[in-house]
């Protein structure tokens, strides 16, 4: 029985990693938010609108609608709740087979009153066939913090991670009808995220305490193509995941007796694989005043089996079994005069994570947007857009096992949570035409 020494530092941190590094990214943390007059009608016109530079993320391709320079600035603000019900969490005990409670508060809410998801765009034609753009925004998230004491602690604690993603564009016009257009995909990545770790007795009072930050530089592409018959426009867009490698370092602290000796601050990395998506849209005029507007997305979650962590202790798996997701959105907008537009819509969007890998890090369920908006044209070359939504998040049941150190001095802490929650957005940009 070998509970000192190097050997099992080693263990212990290749364990303690795998346990506070896996769930960061076990749920959907994928941000719709990245136009906010796409947000007014529930991102229904995607990659077929048109209408905004915001298009340079939805479709490239559909930059061929915008004439002259044009830029979009503005953002989201989110303000999402979610609680915390203890169904009755617990931990093992090394050596028996008995398991006792793990107590304490709700956690609270853990969000931010107030998260800001920012954007920025500009389209510029250079000649009637070709145009280019630029595109700056944040396409990946998530940031909670519960409160000291939380029963999920051993599950999560803090959780911030943050991509930031530059994507310079192209578009051509192959014909009157017809449009093609791709971009480069330059995102970092920075995360940090910690977590409680019990200790080997339940009757020592105070918790361990795991943290992790690393970040990334990666590249990724997209493409598009953009068909109008005048009243009818169609969008189809590919956006290739992205594979990430964080780098940084593991801090493990507090730990008492003979566990004490994985306390300690280590290099690590853990990979990030991000999906690819594919959009598919569809804008009709039903009127010259009144436009129809659907867009369905495909998520390749499934690529996001789980996270290795690595470091001087070797390498860890852990599955995570993430699943194919889509949403499917619908929306509409009429123009009541030529200088006010009033929108809405609603969208589907499914949840890529496993019931069984369900976490306190990502409170995720599937969700229910209910949208609106309008557009002021303030002149030829000024617009100001305004957008609310609400978004119903299911409630979902957490059952979460993590293990922590070596046999024989494994315990085991399972975080038995109900989760609900729900999001309001308000959004705001403007766009300027030069």
């Amino acid at each position: 029985m070998l509970l000192r020494g190097r050997p099992f530092s080693a263990l212990l941190l290749t364990g303690v990693m795998l346990a506070s590094a896996t769930p960061a990214f076990a749920g959907g943390f994928y941000l719709q938010e990245q136009s906010p007059k796409e947000t007014g009608r529930a991102l229904s016109g995607g990659a077929a609108a048109g209408d905004d530079p915001s298009t340079i993320y939805f479709n490239p391709a559909a930059m061929t609608q915008l004439s002259g320079i044009q830029t979009s600035v503005g953002g989201v603000a989110l303000m999402a709740s979610a609680h915390q019900t203890n169904r009755g969490s617990r931990r093992t005990i090394p050596g028996s087979t008995l398991s006792v409670p793990v107590g304490g508060n709700d956690g609270g809410n853990p969000f931010e009153s107030v998260i800001p998801i920012p954007s920025f765009y500009a389209s510029a034609q250079v000649s009637d066939r070709l145009w280019v753009g630029l595109g700056v925004n944040a396409p990946f998230g998530l940031k909670l913090e519960y409160d000291d004491g939380f029963f999920g602690r051993y599950d999560s604690l803090y959780t911030d991670l943050k991509t930031y993603n530059i994507q310079p564009s192209a578009a051509y016009k192959l014909s009157d009808n017809l449009s093609i257009g791709g971009g480069v995909d330059v995102q970092y990545v920075k995360a940090t995220l910690t977590n409680a770790l019990p200790q080997l007795s339940p009757l020592v009072t105070t918790d361990g305490f795991a943290s992790l930050k690393g970040d990334d530089w990666s590249i990724g592409w997209n493409a598009g193509l953009f068909y109008t018959t005048g009243d009818t426009n169609w969008g189809v867009h590919y956006r290739s995941g992205v594979s990430h490698k964080l780098a940084g370092t593991q801090i493990v602290s507090g730990l008492v007796g003979p566990v004490a000796a994985g306390n300690g601050e280590f290099a690590a990395t853990a990979p990030l694989e991000l999906p690819d998506i594919v959009t598919v849209s569809m804008m009709h005029k039903l009127t010259p005043q009144l436009r129809a507007m659907v867009t369905g997305k495909w998520y390749n979650w499934s690529k996001f089996k789980g996270i290795a962590v690595t470091s001087a202790a070797g390498t860890t798996n852990k599955e995570l079994d993430y699943k194919d997701s889509y949403s499917v959105s619908v929306g509409g907008e009429y123009d009541v005069s030529p200088a006010f537009t009033v929108r809405a819509g609603t969208m589907f969007d499914r949840s890529p994570t496993n019931p069984q890998h369900l976490t306190t890090r990502v409170p995720d369920g599937d969700r229910v947007w209910l949208t609106g908006g309008a557009t002021w044209n303030m002149s030829d070359a000024f617009a100001l857009n305004l957008s609310y939504a609400h978004t119903f998040v299911e409630k979902a049941n957490i059952i979460r096992p993590d293990s922590y150190f070596p046999s024989p001095a494994t315990v085991t802490a399972t975080t038995l949570s109900q989760t609900s929650g729900n999001a309001d957005q308000v959004a705001a940009s403007a766009t300027l035409r030069f």
